[in-house]
């Protein structure tokens, strides 16, 4: 294995709860009630805005309402972010892991169903450029398809010069764990802080589990 692509939301930084508080107010003005937990698993983590805000439509959506809708999301997820007295950082030994591959060379990426502006806030508040070169990140800018569908790895491995085969990716959500599997990449590890099993169907594809990332060595992640 010669690369390594991260997903972002809910691998590098813990926000998935954050992204679920800012869609179930979401959920409530658009249908009434509250994205179930298996709707959450099923439909929202690792989605594009524009799939999820369809989703609980349940039919096509005029793109200027996904963007309003999109907006009106994200800067209720923004406001959940700065608010947090503690958790407003990455998660923890992600910046020594990155540190490591970085001295090593590396190369790497993240590929990560956020919109631009969401990058954006996560390049100035964790600084990114510390360990990634910008121009390889992938996000989500409408130009592909979203988590399952492969496009999203097979784009951040061309970024990165290399095969899929030759990529590890690390993901936290099902859809995400889909597209990788898709993408032909060749090693996947389950970042998993919630401890939720995987789907039967997934457990083979997957090289490792972790639930946090002092449960990783550099020697796992680099040698293996």
């Amino acid at each position: 294995m010669k690369g390594y692509i991260f997903d972002f939301n809910g691998t590098l930084f813990w926000d998935s709860a954050y992204h679920e508080k800012a869609w179930q107010k979401i959920a409530l003005q658009i249908r009434g009630n509250e994205l179930s937990a298996e709707e959450i698993r099923q439909h929202l983590h690792g989605r594009t805005n524009p799939a999820i805000i369809e989703y609980l439509f349940g039919h096509t959506v005029d793109p200027a309402e996904i963007v309003s809708i999109s907006e009106q999301k994200e800067n209720i997820y923004r406001h959940i972010c700065l608010s947090l007295e503690t958790g407003f950082h990455l998660a923890e030994g992600v910046p020594e892991l990155l540190d490591i591959l970085k001295e090593k060379q590396v190369p790497m990426t993240i590929a990560t169903s956020s919109e631009r502006e969401n990058l954006d806030f996560y390049i100035r508040h964790f600084q990114l450029p510390r360990w990634f070169d910008l121009d390889k990140i992938v996000y989500h800018n409408g130009s592909f398809a979203g988590k399952p569908a492969p496009d999203i790895y097979q784009i951040a491995a061309k970024n990165l010069g290399l095969l899929p085969s030759k990529c590890t990716v690390l993901e936290d959500s099902f859809s995400g764990i889909r597209s990788a599997v898709a993408a032909g990449i060749g090693r996947i590890v389950y970042v998993n802080p919630t401890h939720h099993p995987l789907e039967p169907e997934l457990e083979d594809q997957v090289l490792l589990i972790i639930n946090d990332f002092s449960e990783i060595s550099i020697g796992q992640i680099v040698n293996r």
